[in-house]
């Protein structure tokens, strides 16, 4: 097994000091940044995402799986600045203004990270204005919306038509997720998307930005 397949399988494992030692010793032996993002981080946790998605594994493991990701990317990240090919785009995500609730946002969060996005977390109790607004100033091609509560929902709409009347429609996608969305709420509210979980808020993004 070489070491790129070892930081996808310790990353899969959950052993963020075992993927930061192996990041490190692949950084010192010469293997480009690109490749240990992509083919050693980014790869072990599509596999986490699909095993996930396929429910044969858990949210604890998930986390687990994150912070090792997380480690081997403090490792990278100070030759990472400016190198643009380290993100496939950047997503804005939060809470709708009035909700509190976030475990289902920071797995959504946990899941586009590594797919490879730049994920621009507002966290939670988010007001319309700020939605729009981080992603004028990030350049962000996708906002992604949470809400748990029905009756926070409709804050989701006062985005969408911010959006609309800032010439952002089209431009960037909006995608809504929560336990009482549907997709026929994100149609009656001119969202692009209504995504059940954190893989298929990834598809949706992927589908959208044209990434396979």
């Amino acid at each position: 097994m070489d070491i790129l397949e070892n930081i996808s399988q310790s990353l899969q494992n959950g052993e963020p000091d075992t993927v930061a030692e192996l990041t490190g010793k692949a950084l010192d032996d010469g293997v480009p940044v690109k490749e240990l993002l992509h083919k050693g981080l980014l790869s072990g946790m599509e596999v986490v995402g699909e095993r996930f998605k396929a429910h044969e594994i858990f949210l604890p493991d998930v986390l687990l799986a994150a912070k090792a990701m997380y480690a081997g990317m403090e490792v990278l990240k100070p030759l990472m600045v400016g190198e643009e090919a380290a993100t496939s785009g950047t997503v804005v995500i939060g809470t709708v203004q009035g909700d509190l609730h976030d475990i289902g946002k920071n797995l959504v969060g946990i899941m586009l990270r590594g797919a490879g996005f730049n994920v621009v977390d507002l966290g939670k109790d988010v007001p319309p204005e700020r939605f729009i607004e981080e992603a004028q100033r990030t350049g962000a091609r996708v906002i992604g919306m949470s809400a748990l509560l029905t009756t926070t929902m409709p804050v989701m709409g006062l985005v969408v038509n911010l959006a609309r009347e800032r010439g952002l429609l089209g431009k960037v996608k909006i995608i809504v997720g929560g336990a009482p969305l549907s997709d026929e709420y994100a149609q009656q509210i001119g969202a692009d998307a209504y995504c059940f979980d954190g893989m298929n808020a990834v598809d949706c993004v992927k589908g959208f930005l044209g990434i396979n």
